[in-house]
């Protein structure tokens, strides 16, 4: 039984589904930190899965610059949270929505 392209594309929809739920329920900022990487992944599955049906290396070459824009992100992204715990205490998103301290 061969993998089909349905069965990447309703993978990568089911990934980006759960990222953006957990974008939008979660309150810890690592936890959504997390989810958006997981739908960067589900964004980089589907585009490798298209590349692969269709008999190109397109989508390879975007998901490896997908790929350098989130290591990127991680080091960034983390450093500011960490710059937000040492100002505020916390990482919760409902107790930093104001810029004041």
């Amino acid at each position: 039984m061969t993998p089909t392209l349905e069965s990447y594309v309703m993978l990568s929809a089911a990934l980006f589904a759960v990222g953006f739920l957990g974008v939008l329920v979660r309150r810890n900022t690592l936890v959504v930190y997390m989810c958006l990487e997981l739908m960067l992944v589900a964004a980089s599955l589907a585009l490798v899965a298209f590349s692969r049906f269709n008999g190109t290396e397109d989508g390879d070459v975007f998901v490896f610059f997908i790929l350098t824009v989130a290591a990127a992100e991680v080091a960034v992204g983390l450093a500011i949270i960490v710059a937000l715990f040492r100002t505020r205490q916390t990482i919760q998103v409902d107790r930093l929505d104001s810029l004041k301290h």
